[in-house]
């Protein structure tokens, strides 16, 4: 009497797992590529970071990751996401003379938005290439179509969108259905980097933008929760480069650097750019290049081997570098300068301490508790194309430098 019954019901259940569909399949990972412009490593772990130490803690950090010289924000930021060194991409600095294009300056948006000035190929159009959907908020180079290719969505920088509606945008675009959400997200904030140029590093506006930044690491962590995302999304956090401080009086008059009467500054600040006078070749050499005080002038064929710069043409004839804590400028500019008030500055010498930048990665794709030694930064970019699925462009990175971040999906 009751095997009859069991086995009725058990064909009833079987028939009833049998019509359930399964489950749909999971979204693909995500990645959103995170940069704090200017943040210092040192700045972690000091009470003001509570979201990116968590990141740090339960992920990926590094002690310090070095900038590519010039160690500025436009030619990192392009090899970030190239793999490339700036004399290899082209983006040799953050004002750069070109014999076809002309001038190019940050400020210019019109430059910016060029694609010829963007050698190499970056991520998301990688990305794109393969099918895969790029977004961008404001990244340096995201602007321009390179070799014709832009992310599905991208701005204009646009500084007056606060960092808040920033990363509400991106939230928004995680959320979308499967077929229009970005699997590759690029975004970038700006405050760090202003702030310790206007007092310096560790000044109390450039601690209460550190601060603030990470505030919006922690509006972006738990906008990924509410959204059940945060075990769908690999998040990279990085800088383009640290800070370091430069005293009131520590800044020489641009002249005194590269004379008017034999050469034409192309570049200014701390990597200084000269390109000779016609008739002056010789007697620029010869003046210019050498030790000086605060500074070393080179020809562009030999400068440091270890700056792997100086073969791109856009790189100036004569360049010279400033040492830590010093800069040249345009006489005006000296004299709005505030009697015992420093300010900060890049551009120095990568290998120097005080320009390591930002590395910090967490998610799925990562180990927990992994701490990093200080590592060169073309070695991010074979990361993120593993971390998308795309294959590597040709790069200067190894791939190998990274390799032991990845771990298991959680």
């Amino acid at each position: 009497m009751f095997r009859p019954l069991a086995a009725c019901l058990l064909s009833l259940v079987l028939g009833a797992c049998a019509s359930t569909p399964p489950p749909p399949p999971a979204a693909p990972v995500a990645l959103v590529l995170v940069s704090l412009d200017g943040f210092r490593p040192v700045d972690l772990g000091r009470g003001r970071t509570p979201n990116l130490d968590a990141l740090a803690r339960d992920g990926v950090r590094a002690e310090g990751m070095r900038p590519s010289y010039p160690s500025l924000t436009f030619p990192n930021h392009y090899t970030l996401v190239t793999g490339l060194r700036p004399d290899h991409h082209g983006m040799v600095h953050n004002s750069i003379d070109d014999a076809v294009l002309g001038r190019f300056e940050t400020s210019d948006d019109k430059a910016v938005g060029d694609g010829r000035w963007w050698g190499g190929e970056p991520i998301w159009a990688t990305a794109e290439k393969a099918g895969i959907r790029s977004a961008t908020m404001f990244w340096p180079g995201s602007a321009a179509a390179i070799g014709g290719v832009r992310p599905s969505e991208w701005r204009p920088y646009q500084e007056s969108f606060d960092g808040n509606s920033r990363v509400d945008t991106v939230l928004g675009w995680l959320e979308r259905p499967t077929a229009t959400r970005p699997r590759f997200v690029a975004l970038y904030f700006e405050d760090v980097d202003e702030a310790e140029h206007l007092r310096g590093p560790g000044a109390p506006g450039a601690e209460a933008a550190v601060a603030k930044v990470d505030g919006y690491i922690g509006r972006l962590r738990q906008g990924l929760a509410a959204r059940g995302l945060a075990g769908r999304v690999n998040i990279v956090v990085v800088s383009d480069h640290g800070q370091a401080p430069v005293a009131w009086n520590h800044v020489l008059p641009i002249d005194s650097v590269v004379p008017p009467d034999v050469a034409r500054t192309v570049t200014m600040g701390e990597s200084v750019g000269a390109a000779p006078l016609p008739g002056h070749e010789d007697e620029a050499m010869r003046r210019m290049v050498g030790r000086h005080a605060h500074f070393e002038c080179w020809p562009r064929a030999r400068l440091p081997a270890r700056w792997h710069y100086g073969s791109h043409p856009r790189v100036p004839p004569i360049v010279c570098q400033m040492d830590e804590g010093w800069k040249a400028d345009t006489p005006a500019k000296i004299a709005r300068r505030l009697p015992g008030v420093a300010t900060g500055s890049h551009g120095y010498d990568p290998d120097l301490p005080s320009m390591r930048a930002l590395f910090v990665a967490n998610g799925p794709s990562f180990r927990h508790g992994v701490v990093l030694p200080v590592f060169d930064n073309v070695d991010v970019y074979p990361m993120l194309a593993r971390l998308i699925g795309v294959t590597p462009q040709p790069n200067d990175g190894n791939a190998a430098t990274l390799q032991r971040v990845f771990g298991e999906a959680r």
